[in-house]
């Protein structure tokens, strides 16, 4: 990419920050004991959405190429 900026000034950055921050709280709500199917499902989805946003934070910090906006 020709133009440059600090990893702090991305928007894509923080969104993906935002989104694993607040995917994680689900953990934190967690007990140790066997949850229900709907706590489980809860807490999956939580998991899963936290491992996107580590992906897109990964993908954003490693992008070497712009995205065109030719149209279609």
């Amino acid at each position: 990419m020709t133009n440059e900026k600090s990893w702090h000034r991305s928007r894509t950055v923080w969104g993906a920050i935002g989104t694993i921050a607040l995917s994680s709280t689900r953990f934190l709500d967690a007990s140790p004991e066997i949850p229900d199917t709907a706590a489980l499902v809860d807490i999956s989805i939580g998991f899963l959405t936290a491992i996107c946003g580590v992906i897109s934070l990964f993908g954003r910090i490693s992008a070497t190429t712009r995205i065109s906006r030719k149209e279609i």
